[in-house]
């Protein structure tokens, strides 16, 4: 395996008839999780991509899986909990464009995560982990597992990606910050928001970024900007790329497909700037439509990105 994601992933219903949920008469079902998400934009870029989590004994933890190996992610690290559901939640839609998401994932499976599933994708030995604040912010099983995948980085060339993916829904943003400012001493790769930028690490000045997080330990730093695009660390300083953006539809998953190109290109051997690319038209493809993985290029049209990235 080249790339393991950690996290949790849940169902997601959605109004499809582009009503409130209170007046909605007919939903969609959709799957979502950062770290699948990820794998999913990695896996259609060629990428040997698993998704390491827990989900309940259930349909909708089928249906996670058949998603999973429908996007070509292998579930093998994907644990069953007879003990716990699997998480739901749903996007509200609202006629001027606003969105509010519902989160039903107290007690989840994917929140009994703890050291054991940390064991289990290591002795996968994968070349690299990414692990989301997300994860880390669903309870003291979920944070020890990725602190143990964290610490274990250096045993036999495993590297190790961080997204912060600072959510209110999950708790004030400063305490989430907090939890994931110790391990950035432990990161090869940081993928971080701008927005994330000053809860974690204090600045949002993409220069002082930079050096914030080298000075923390921290080997390579990627600033997504959201519709402004990225920063990459140049030799002369922080590097500019505009989003490739032409239509946003919904911008749900599209930093997780940002992160996945990203990844799989410097797996690749792209320097930051090519690989930020990559993850740039990855994200484009991902707001043209509904869902966390809808939009993703084929199979076909992401190896011709690789190819010119």
């Amino acid at each position: 395996m080249e790339i393991v994601g950690l996290g949790e992933a849940m169902v997601l219903v959605t109004p499809a008839d582009g009503e409130p949920l209170h007046r909605s008469v007919t939903a969609s079902l959709h799957v979502g999780g950062a770290e699948l998400n990820l794998c999913a934009a990695a896996a259609r870029l060629g990428a040997r991509a698993a998704f390491c989590s827990r989900v309940g004994a259930d349909p909708f933890g089928d249906r996670i899986r058949a998603e999973a190996e429908r996007q070509g992610v292998d579930t093998s690290l994907l644990a069953v909990s007879d003990a716990a559901p699997t998480g739901i939640y749903f996007k509200d839609v609202h006629t001027d464009g606003t969105r509010r998401v519902h989160y039903y994932r107290a007690g989840s499976a994917a929140s009994t995560m703890d050291e054991s599933d940390a064991r289990r994708l290591l002795d996968a030995r994968p070349s690299l982990v990414v692990v989301s604040g997300i994860t880390a912010a669903l309870g003291d099983g979920p944070l020890a597992a990725v602190r143990a995948v964290l610490a274990a980085r250096t045993a036999g060339g495993l590297k190790a990606a961080l997204d912060p993916n600072l959510r209110p829904a999950l708790g004030p943003v400063a305490d989430q910050a907090d939890r994931i400012r110790p391990l950035l001493g432990q990161v090869d790769i940081l993928l971080l928001g701008l927005d994330e930028a000053g809860p974690v690490l204090g600045t949002t000045d993409p220069a002082k970024v930079f050096a914030a997080a080298a000075a923390a330990g921290v080997a390579e730093t990627v600033l997504k900007a959201g519709p402004d695009g990225c920063y990459v660390c140049g030799p002369d300083g922080p590097v500019h790329l505009p989003s490739a953006a032409t239509r946003v539809v919904d911008p749900v998953g599209a930093g997780d497909a940002f992160a996945g190109g990203y990844l799989v290109g410097r797996l690749r051997g792209l320097d930051p700037t090519r690989a930020a690319w990559l993850g740039s038209q990855m994200a484009a493809a991902v707001l043209t439509a509904i869902g966390d993985t809808e939009g993703l290029p084929t199979v076909a049209e992401a190896a011709a990105l690789l190819a010119k990235a």
